[in-house]
């Protein structure tokens, strides 16, 4: 564990990113920067962000190089998704130079700021970002750190002036831990990242259980999530139909969804949100109850809600065409591909929906490979692409396969990333979906070139 006692934000004059890239990461290094800090950094790949990233001042390079780290660095940050053996790594570590985890670094900025954190093993990016935006369209002007790249500001790092700030509370390697939040949110604690807890119980006890424990005023709990969970703070429920924080009359209107949200001080009629499926009416329903705690008015929520544009690999919409649709998703545990899923036939319904599927990570596939199949035999057609192995070395026995062979839909196969366009050449697309964490987001463009081409 690093010694936060002797780090001090206040002399820092440069920083260095290992693994600059990552949307967490790259958040930071934005925060930093707008605070007159050199950022220097480094990531295994280039990518849109990281282009970005320099276009706004930053240095960045690609290949693991000593030789490349500036000697006058203040601060090391690192992200455990970087390997040990990365020779970078080992220099910065034999280097003297103080080192804190991505982590303990918003740790540190949650505890000199009134935090609302937002956690769960899914739902916390859609959340955190709704909140955000709400937030900030009823005049409360939050900072925010984010898990993806919000439409409506086309970052993932919002400026703000008030002293309030949102931030992702992420269950990997108990990094929620060091954050210390005012109020909080627990979307869900489905099992995820086994390989760092275990087991489903001790994810529960000793990850989201002890997470909750650090909230210091108000705790909101999606209405599964801890159910015997007992604390100091002040506990709530929000959900669909039930809870103190609730939707209710929930229903599709000329493309929107439309429904009541009922909270203890009264009730807001007739809501609309253009995001799709009921799991996102739930993130409304949490966004909507932190703001409110947060002081936000609630008459200038529903206008907040209705211009709320989305997350960028969350359900986006990349072409909608005469006859044919292209929506792309960050899904890559059971329950968030059955949610898109499920997403795109209740607005497509009558058509045909084709899958894309990149597995993320071979512990998770090993996990929950039932579960993936069951989720992905829901779509008419299914194309599974090799696993996106991230930080991991291979399992052996663990691959694509391992999905398929418990699939029971019969219109399954399994292509790479270099055959798949000739492979939907042979396909007649009507709804496509493409699906997962990895770096299949790198295939979107060549998908969306092709769909449009069919289009003519």
């Amino acid at each position: 564990m690093s010694d936060w006692s002797s780090i001090s934000f206040d002399h820092l004059k440069s920083l260095y990113f290992l693994g600059i890239g990552g949307i967490g990461m790259s958040a930071l290094a934005r925060y930093f920067q707008q605070r007159g800090i050199s950022i220097y950094g480094y990531d295994r790949t280039e990518t849109a962000l990281t282009k970005k990233l320099v276009a706004e001042g930053m240095q960045i390079h690609y290949t693991p190089d000593p030789e490349s780290i500036p000697t006058d660095i203040d601060l090391i940050v690192y992200t455990p998704a970087v390997p040990a053996s990365n020779t970078e790594w080992e220099a910065l570590r034999a280097s003297g130079k103080p080192i804190l985890k991505r982590a303990e670094v918003l740790g540190l900025i949650s505890r000199n700021s009134r935090t609302i954190a937002v956690a769960g093993t899914h739902g916390k990016t859609s959340t955190s970002t709704m909140l955000t935006h709400l937030l900030r369209s009823t005049g409360i002007d939050c900072t925010a750190f984010l898990g993806g790249i919000a439409l409506n500001f086309q970052s993932n790092y919002i400026e703000g002036k008030s002293d309030w700030v949102v931030v992702e509370a992420d269950e990997y390697d108990r990094s929620f831990l060091h954050l210390r939040p005012e109020l909080a949110a627990i979307m869900s604690t489905d099992p995820d990242h086994l390989d760092i807890y275990g087991d489903h119980g001790k994810m529960l006890e000793g990850g989201f259980g002890a997470f909750a424990q650090l909230v210091e005023k108000g705790l909101f709990l999606e209405q599964s999530a801890l159910p015997e969970f007992s604390g100091k703070v002040k506990v709530f429920r929000f959900g669909l139909e039930k809870g103190d924080y609730r939707a209710t009359n929930i229903r599709v209107e000329e493309g929107a969804f439309v429904f009541d949200f009922e909270f203890p001080e009264g009730v807001l009629k007739e809501l609309r949100t253009t995001m799709p499926g009921r799991h996102n009416i739930e993130n409304a329903t949490a966004a909507i109850a932190l703001a409110l705690n947060a002081g936000a008015d609630p008459d200038l929520i529903r206008n907040g809600l209705l211009e709320f544009r989305g997350i960028k690999r969350r359900f986006e919409r990349i072409f909608e065409g005469k006859r044919i649709v292209y929506i792309d998703d960050y899904a890559h545990h059971p329950t968030e591909l059955k949610a898109a899923i499920r997403a795109a036939k209740e607005l497509f319904p009558n058509r045909k929906i084709t899958g894309i599927f990149q597995p993320h990570l071979f512990s998770r596939t090993r996990d929950f490979s039932n579960g993936f199949a069951e989720a992905l035999d829901e779509l008419d057609e299914a194309v599974v692409l090799d696993i996106y192995p991230a930080r991991e070395e291979a399992i052996p026995g663990v691959d694509s396969e391992m999905i398929l062979r418990q699939m029971k839909l019969d219109k399954k196969e399994i292509q790479t990333k270099a055959s798949l366009i000739d492979a939907l050449k042979q396909k007649q697309i009507d709804v496509l979906l493409t699906l997962g964490a990895g770096d299949i987001d790198t295939l979107v463009e060549p998908i969306s070139q092709y769909l449009r081409e069919q289009e003519r």
